[in-house]
């Protein structure tokens, strides 16, 4: 029972697979730092940097800088286990080949989870901004792009996204791969704009104090948690998505080097981005105008008079924002596929077509985050995408460490500096932010991986066919 519990997977390069499950290698080191930063840089800039200056105040700097130091441990992680093992399937492929066929399971399984409701939530939030333009353009019921939880009816935006790109993704990986890359020049461009705006009108006294609540997390006087940690454990919200360049594995043209470039340049791209956008943003508004906005960098640069820019940097999310949705569907349609290949989920859903691409898996996964996005209330577990992503970070900076020991002379192309600082620190710093989650989401993402390790042993256990 144990040991078939903690059987090992053994790793099959994408061009040893039977033809039916071999995807096609079209994507280059450029399409991968497009689709990281695509990923990364999408709802969580555009908002969650209010939420953290209502918790750290100007030191939302700092916050950013924590999370993105933590979230770059786990990117290093995932560059060296990539590139040892450039198979699809990212951190349940590399805990089926290091920890252990249950354990694989279980990330899976949270994987699952955290791409789903990511890609539900971007989708709702890419129908926030649409909406009032299609009303206005083409007198769209508003009552059609709210959903339940809202007293609508159902989110036909939300819908209709994720439709698009999933027929993006099921026409060929190098096309919309391409095309992510056009959008998220697009959105840098906005971001760039935005800093350009805002540097100018920069007032250093804005900084003062620099951490009004401190810098542990602790509760103010209005009894909410408050301090630099406490707007860490929120603002890393923004920063995953890298970990889906890492399901690019096998339809990478030359993964030993390119998976490493994707993975790394991309978070060091985005920390960058982030901290100038962050200087930018408290240097020219007192961060208490701006704290916990829906939408705190439009209106920053409405409160400097430059009502032009924020309509432009609306217009570009209603473009760009689809960038996110699609880098997320991707990753997770190809842990849905994998799983199937593995013989976790139904094996006839790992098939792919005559171009290469998993259509019917695609097609699948689509159709679950829509009826999510579409139908279903999200504030309150939303946060449970971040408990997943979690999840797989400490198993992949576990998997780093534990080959380290057990195969210290195996080829690695990338090789992590400093590994036994750099994945103990993204191990603690995620285990930190995993318990700095509410009671609440912790027992929801506790409720889902038991109801996994049911249809673990009811049905994917006996199924599974890797081998010692």
């Amino acid at each position: 029972m144990a040991n078939s519990l903690f059987r090992l997977k053994t790793i099959v390069r994408g061009e040893d697979q039977p033809e039916r499950y071999r995807l096609a290698r079209t994507l280059s080191w450029p399409h991968l730092v497009a689709l990281g930063v695509g990923a990364i840089v999408g709802t969580g800039i555009l908002t969650l940097i209010g939420v953290g200056a209502g918790l750290a105040g100007p030191g939302v700097i700092l916050s950013f800088a924590i999370a993105g130091g933590i979230c770059a441990c786990a990117a290093l992680a995932y560059a060296e286990m990539a590139t040892m093992m450039p198979a699809s399937g990212s951190a349940y492929t590399y805990s089926y080949a290091v920890l252990g066929e249950v354990i694989a399971w279980i990330i899976g399984w949270s994987l699952i989870l955290e791409y789903s409701l990511v890609v539900s939530t971007v989708a709702v939030g890419w129908s926030g901004y649409a909406a009032p333009l299609l009303h206005a353009s083409f007198g769209f019921p508003l009552e059609l792009t709210k959903g339940p939880e809202l007293q609508g009816i159902v989110n036909l935006p939300a819908i209709f996204i994720i439709a698009v790109v999933a027929g993006l993704l099921m026409i060929g990986t190098k096309e919309s791969a391409t095309l992510n890359a056009l959008l998220v020049i697009v959105k840098m461009i906005a971001l760039a704009v935005f800093v350009a705006v805002s540097l100018p009108h920069f007032d250093g006294a804005n900084l003062h104090p620099f951490m009004p609540f401190g810098f542990p997390k602790a509760l103010a006087a209005d009894g909410a948690e408050r301090g630099i940690m406490a707007a860490a454990a929120i603002i890393f919200f923004a920063f995953y998505g890298f970990d889906a360049i890492s399901t690019a594995a096998e339809e990478t043209k030359n993964p030993g080097r390119d998976l490493a470039i994707g993975i790394v340049g991309s978070m060091v791209a985005c920390v960058a981005i982030y901290m100038l956008v962050a200087v930018a943003a408290v240097g020219a508004l007192s961060y208490t105008k701006f704290a916990d906005s829906a939408e705190p960098l439009a209106l920053i640069l409405r409160e400097i008079g430059q009502g032009g820019a924020a309509t432009f940097l609306a217009g570009s999310a209603v473009i760009a924002l689809p960038t996110v949705l699609l880098a997320f569907l991707y990753g997770q349609s190809r842990i849905f596929f994998v799983m199937a290949r593995d013989g976790m989920l139904p094996e006839s859903l790992a098939k792919v077509s005559a171009r290469g691409t998993p259509v019917r898996i695609t097609l699948v996964t689509a159709t679950i985050v829509a009826i999510i996005a579409g139908i279903l209330p999200l504030k309150e577990i939303a946060a449970l995408a971040n408990a997943g992503t979690l999840a797989a970070f400490i198993a992949v900076c576990v998997c780093m460490l534990v080959l380290r020991h057990r195969a210290p002379e195996a080829p690695r192309t990338f090789r992590t500096p400093l590994p036994w600082v750099v994945g103990p620190v993204g191990i603690a710093g995620c285990c930190y932010l995993l318990f700095s989650l509410p009671a609440k989401t912790q027992i929801w993402f506790a409720c889902w991986n038991l109801a996994g390790l049911a249809v673990y042993f009811l049905y994917a256990r006996s199924r599974a066919v890797a081998g010692e």
